[in-house]
């Protein structure tokens, strides 16, 4: 008797595989990104982060999304680089409400050397002497001052691809995407933790959310943090009218972010205000470990730290602490 031998399967590249992951039955997506996550974190516990806008609008880039951006006709009022000491009194209160991250924003196209840079560099050095993980995004970023940073006791640099290297283009034309890729690449060489993840209700495809993961695996370290942003329309912006991402896309967004990448912190970040507390409940199940507490978001709206305590609380978890 003779037997035919069958011919090899071809392995999956990483595209598939993530297309694999991403589009199987919900119940078994879920099972397996709870799974991961058990593996590697804390069930019940949620990091509580805050992000503070140290420096706002007048951005000259012409990001669809952004409230800040000089080319979008918004209500937005400018705010000079604040002083370091009321940076650091924000922060204070940020850890006395449980957060163990505080992260520092400025609408800047790129960091320039100088007197404000300085006074950034300030700002993490006071934040750090208070025993905070710091983390800063400031727009494209060069070697030496990413060296700069991590000297003055840096925690992590946030720097989004925001989207598909396809999609980009229809969402931001004044940096490209190997812009993006080069400041990440600057964190990564100085020894700083990388933040990085994307905007997903942009109008986008779920194949461009696919390739967003796709680039962010290709990424060497991989991010040890991937903020996962939901947007928020801004009127006056080019998206103000986009329809939101549906639900359930959002919750197989977070599961297999969770799969793809077991031991980063996966934040559920902005457009939490407009989400069901059934909704970040699902999230959570799907593998998102941190959220950013406090009445903005930068410049958009966010829960309230009481409706964040209250809803940890129903749902039986708890603050991770630092």
């Amino acid at each position: 008797m003779h037997t035919v031998s069958s011919s090899p399967v071809p392995s999956l590249t990483v595209k598939d595989h993530i297309a694999q992951v991403y589009h199987q039955p919900l119940p078994d997506l879920l099972f397996a990104a709870q799974t991961t996550h058990r593996q590697h974190h804390d069930p019940h516990a949620v990091q509580l982060c805050t992000l503070c806008s140290i420096k706002t609008g007048a951005c000259p880039e012409d990001c669809g999304y952004c409230s800040q951006s000089v080319h979008n006709q918004t209500d937005l009022q400018p705010e000079p680089l604040m002083d370091v000491a009321a940076v650091v009194s924000e922060a204070a209160i940020a850890k006395a409400s449980g957060s163990t991250r505080f992260c520092m924003g400025a609408a800047w196209r790129e960091v320039k050397d100088g007197a404000q840079f300085e006074r950034v560099i300030e700002m993490v050095r006071q934040v750090a002497a208070l025993d905070l993980e710091v983390c800063c995004t400031l727009g494209m970023l060069k070697p030496h001052q990413a060296q700069q940073l991590k000297a003055a006791g840096l925690t992590a640099y946030n720097h989004n691809l925001d989207t598909s290297p396809d999609y980009y283009p229809e969402i931001i034309t004044t940096r490209t995407y190997r812009d993006r890729l080069d400041t990440i690449r600057a964190v990564s060489e100085a020894g700083i933790s990388v933040c990085c993840g994307g905007i997903v209700g942009m109008g986008e495809s779920v194949g461009d959310r696919l390739d967003l993961l796709e680039s962010l695996a290709n990424l060497s370290p991989t991010p040890e943090s991937i903020p996962i942003n939901c947007l928020v329309p801004v009127a006056g912006t080019p998206l103000q009218d986009v329809s939101p991402i549906d639900a359930i896309d959002l919750v197989r967004m977070i599961a297999t972010t969770r799969i793809l990448f077991p031991a980063a912190m996966v934040r559920l970040s902005a457009g939490r205000l407009t989400m069901s507390d059934e909704l970040q409940a699902l999230c959570f199940l799907a593998g998102a470990n941190s959220i950013f507490t406090g009445p903005k978001l930068l410049t958009t709206p966010n829960p309230a730290g009481s409706q964040d305590e209250a809803l940890l609380h129903r749902l039986g978890m708890v603050p991770k602490p630092l």
